[in-house]
């Protein structure tokens, strides 16, 4: 009885556990700029204890033999290394899996999400709010990234079937039994900040302006942007097989009014009407592209039926590196 009054009173006195969430993938030139950032913005903040989780995420570089130094200078440090590239969202999903806080913040490692934006996270989450999202005011990217990511919150804002708020990454704050909800989604396709949405609880903003990359190159070519735009796009919403809907019954309209009106040149005007391949072949270029089209949407929700069947796991780990003094969840 007194051993279990002694661990209450222990548990009310120690400070609340904050983890930090770092996807590393190839970000050699700006681990050491970022460890010391966050070193200096978590000493002058005491008020809580505080865990830095990077995942590295089958880095081709140097970045795992730095992190595994700063993981033998700080206990506060673990380090989560892939056996192979799982890509961003699956690394921050190993992350979630191993954070052990009462609130977890995830955030870019190329310093373009400012390290003290993340106590203004921590001020809305003391004031009761369970997921608090950093709102992009301003971003020093390019023209085509801007305007790129501008088009797709727009289509996401107007497709998607819950609402995901526009210009936020996944720099946001997340209260622990958030984190605990988020680890029941298993699926391989992952679009996070659209499963935050999904789960709810008591969401709000805060407005900053991003920075530019401190080193190297993004990890989200357009390659990789296209597939995460349809992987929210998909991932989210019905619009595109209602769509295809649509656009069959236009298609056939279409056609009905052609089948009227090549009857009614037959016989109202035969001497205007020559045989002839145009129609006919513009006709079946037009109908093969738009079943094409719709054959490519149906494909991209099978393939994805197919991934999920397979029921393989999410990433790999290779090994942990944690430091023995590190606090259990």
């Amino acid at each position: 009885m007194a051993l279990a009054r002694d661990l209450e009173e222990k548990k009310l006195t120690m400070k609340k556990l904050i983890s930090y969430i770092f996807p590393i993938y190839n970000e050699y030139g700006n681990i050491d700029h970022l460890y010391k950032t966050m070193k200096e913005l978590l000493n002058q903040n005491n008020k809580y204890d505080y865990e830095m989780i990077f995942v590295n995420d089958g880095s081709q570089d140097n970045s795992l033999e730095k992190l595994l130094q700063l993981q033998k200078v700080d206990e506060r440090v673990t380090v989560i290394n892939f056996a192979r590239n799982f890509g961003h969202q699956v690394a921050v999903t190993a992350g979630l899996d191993h954070v052990n806080g009462d609130a977890v913040i995830i955030m870019d490692s190329d310093m373009q999400d400012p390290p003290h934006v993340s106590f203004d996270l921590v001020k809305k989450w003391e004031e009761g709010y369970d997921v608090v999202y950093a709102q992009r005011r301003s971003r020093r990217d390019s023209i085509l990234k801007r305007i790129t990511a501008n088009v797709f919150y727009r289509l996401l804002d107007k497709l998607a079937d819950v609402d995901i708020p526009r210009n936020t990454g996944d720099f946001r704050l997340l209260d622990r039994r958030v984190v605990k909800q988020l680890n029941k989604f298993r699926e391989h396709n992952r679009f996070l900040r659209g499963l935050v949405s999904y789960v709810g609880f008591k969401q709000t903003g805060v407005l900053f302006d991003r920075d530019k990359r401190l080193s190297g190159k993004t990890g989200y070519p357009l390659k990789r942007m296209v597939k995460f735009a349809i992987d929210g796009l998909l991932g989210f919403s019905w619009t595109p097989i209602r769509l295809i809907t649509k656009l069959g019954y236009f298609i056939s309209l279409l056609s009905f009014i052609g089948i009227i009106y090549a009857i009614a040149m037959k016989f109202l005007r035969p001497d205007v009407t020559v045989p002839g391949w145009t129609f006919i072949v513009i006709s079946i270029l037009f109908i093969g592209g738009i079943q094409l089209v719709t054959l490519g949407v149906l494909g991209n929700y099978i393939g994805r039926i197919y991934t999920e069947s397979q029921n393989r796991p999410l990433y790999i780990i290779e090994n942990v590196y944690r430091s023995n003094k590190s606090r259990k969840g």
